[in-house]
């Protein structure tokens, strides 16, 4: 695999987790983002499996979390992507064209990750269902969906905060930064809110999900 390009959608864990281990920022967090949405997916589309067969919302939800699966995979690699272009634009030497390649590559990079970030807050309302009314019996894999989902909200919320602030390297203030990508400005807060949301949704089971806390 060495001389191959290493994606989600096409290598072994093992050899993804490889390429993440190597000081190379391609696959990095924005990627690992996306791979984490991919396990919440995976195991809200476990537990609705499980929690119903009749056609109702679990069967919804399980359709829902299997194309999630596969979308959050691919945005993991376009991230990766980003990733790479975002880092050979810092490599640059300084003037115009870093400047530019910098504003170019940060905004794109941003922009990535939000749409991450969508997708994952998205993904909210149905393991919420599924806490409330799914299989008690896999109350834990719930917990630890959510714990990737958080992990993916809250990688989104970073990746794009980071990177919309990396345009100060091209000689923009925060005040331009906000003035000028209002949506992704937005976006940072709209995260905070989702994981806030997920904090109260986890803890309204944990007491479920590990009762030896409470002995």
């Amino acid at each position: 695999m060495e001389d191959q390009e290493v994606t989600t959608q096409a290598s072994t864990v093992e050899e993804w987790t490889r390429a993440l281990a190597e000081s190379t920022g391609s696959p990095g967090g924005g990627a690992g983002t996306g791979l984490m949405l991919a396990v919440a997916a995976s195991l809200t589309s476990m537990v609705a499996g499980y929690s119903g067969n009749d056609g109702g919302e679990p069967a919804g939800i399980r359709t829902r979390a299997r194309a999630l699966r596969q979308e959050a995979l691919r945005l993991a690699d376009d991230d990766a992507s980003a990733s790479k272009a975002f880092g050979a634009a810092f490599r640059l030497e300084p003037g115009p064209d870093r400047d530019e390649a910098i504003r170019r590559a940060s905004v794109d990079a941003a922009a990535s990750s939000a749409v991450l970030g969508e997708r994952a807050i998205a993904a909210i309302d149905d393991l919420a269902w599924l806490a409330t009314n799914g299989n008690r019996s896999l109350v834990a894999d719930v917990v630890v969906a959510f714990g990737a989902l958080r992990a993916a909200v809250a990688g989104a919320r970073t990746n794009v905060s980071f990177d919309l602030g990396s345009l100060r390297s091209a000689g923009a203030t925060l005040d331009q930064v906000r003035e000028q990508h209002p949506d992704l400005w937005a976006a940072v807060e709209k995260l905070n809110g989702a994981m806030d949301r997920l904090d109260e949704l986890t803890a309204a089971i944990d007491h479920r999900a590990a009762p030896t806390d409470a002995a």
